[in-house]
């Protein structure tokens, strides 16, 4: 029986390495046009929700001017206020009269591309894009994704997850300002959210590493009870907190060796 590897493409959207490592045997045929999917996808969301273009359709509504009837976009903006409600205003796409759905759109954008690849049959892939990661089915037969989290001071792997369906956000390694002040904060230095839609994690993550450590704590533990959304936090002297529910992820030696 012939069997086909596969495929990887890297290309830079929005000024980052983005990654789609896709391991479902497909034949060249259909994996070609996939990945050009793919990426025109990714593409279309940069030129749409990029707050620095001119000619996105946030940089023209922060400017005043007529915007496109574009479903996407109020989707966005109506999951971005449910989110900034859902974090007490920590996460917050508008800000003294400017929308900027940063901390949510990459991680929404590569939660549908993993969608629609599934549905086309591509169920086993890995989209990567700067802290932000969708894993979906296998890396080989029978075995999970395996994604190793590091410290963003040392650079060391402080946990390596292990998961079939996972989405995985980091914020951190760049300086975070308060929402509702403006001002700078400090005291984390990265969170890592994991859940089943990687965009609820990307904001989630934005979030916390804005609250500082004791906010960002009390809000992970709550947050794992009543959902599926488990965290990581680093803080700014090395400690670490971690939600059961992530720590349940996280691979044995044997699996990350």
């Amino acid at each position: 029986m012939t069997t086909f590897p596969g495929g990887t493409r890297v290309e830079m959207i929005a000024g980052i390495p983005v990654s789609v490592d896709i391991r479902t045997p497909l034949p060249v045929r259909e994996l070609t046009p996939l990945l050009d999917n793919a990426f025109a996808w990714l593409r279309w969301v940069e030129t749409t929700f990029h707050p620095s273009r001119e000619d996105s359709q946030i940089g023209r509504l922060n400017r005043g001017q007529t915007i496109e009837q574009v479903p996407e976009l109020v989707e966005v903006l109506h999951r971005c206020d449910e989110l900034s409600e859902a974090t007490g205003g920590w996460f917050e796409a508008r800000r003294d009269g400017v929308v900027d759905p940063s901390g949510y759109i990459k991680g929404w954008a590569l939660e549908r591309l993993s969608r629609a690849l599934a549905n086309t049959g591509a169920g086993d892939h890995r989209i990567d894009a700067g802290g932000d990661i969708r894993l979906r089915g296998s890396a080989a037969p029978g075995r999970p994704w395996e994604v190793g989290v590091r410290d963003p001071r040392t650079g060391l792997v402080r946990a390596v997850v292990a998961a079939h369906d996972l989405g995985i956000a980091t914020s951190g390694g760049s300086p975070v300002v308060d929402p509702r002040t403006g001002r700078r904060r400090t005291g984390v230095d990265s969170v890592t959210v994991i859940g089943p839609d990687l965009g609820v994690a990307d904001a989630y993550a934005t979030a916390m590493y804005a609250m500082g450590p004791i906010r960002a704590r009390r809000f992970a533990a709550e947050t794992a009870v009543r959902s599926p959304y488990q965290s990581m936090i680093i803080e700014g002297a090395g400690q670490e907190y971690t939600t059961p529910g992530f720590a349940a992820h996280i691979a044995q030696p044997s699996l990350a060796g």
